[in-house]
């Protein structure tokens, strides 16, 4: 007998002091990524993380090496307004294009000089049994949480 996994979604906002355009631009500029969040196999220290700036693009880490990992691909990229990202990570943080999710962000504009960044990982359920594995993971005080504050940081400097 097959059984449905449903899984909800990690739901994550932050208000950021920077307008809507730069919030985006930021965002997706990748250079807030914590240095620890690196899965590159072959263990030579990141130098960038990259979302290529258009549908289709890739989401991918570079190291000192040369060597790349693709994270993702860009579904949608609207600035300043959302993104969409596929995810290919397993339960143990390794590439698997098997098990891809989403990631869908935000941006919208509060007052003049604020944003507020709202973001969904979904899809966990195409994980199967390691899905809740995974999903704990990314809503952990290390994944989503710390990421958006690390990002928040950058955004309102």
């Amino acid at each position: 007998m097959n059984r449905t996994i449903s899984i909800s979604p990690v739901l994550k906002d932050i208000d950021v002091n920077a307008p809507p355009a730069r919030a985006f631009e930021v965002f997706a500029g990748c250079r807030w990524w914590p240095k620890s969040h690196s899965i590159l196999e072959s263990k030579s220290p990141q130098v960038a993380v990259t979302i290529e700036p258009k549908v289709g693009g890739r989401w991918f880490e570079r190291g000192e090496d040369g060597s790349e990992c693709d994270w993702g691909k860009v579904l949608a990229w609207d600035p300043p307004k959302r993104i969409v990202l596929t995810w290919m990570l397993d339960g143990t943080f390794q590439i698997n294009p098997k098990v891809v999710t989403e990631i869908e962000v935000t941006f919208t504009a509060v007052g003049a000089s604020k944003t507020h960044v709202s973001l969904e990982h979904r899809l966990f359920d195409r994980h199967g049994e390691e899905g809740e594995k995974i999903r704990a993971a990314v809503d952990s005080p290390d994944g989503w949480p710390g990421l958006l504050r690390a990002f928040a940081e950058a955004a309102s400097a």
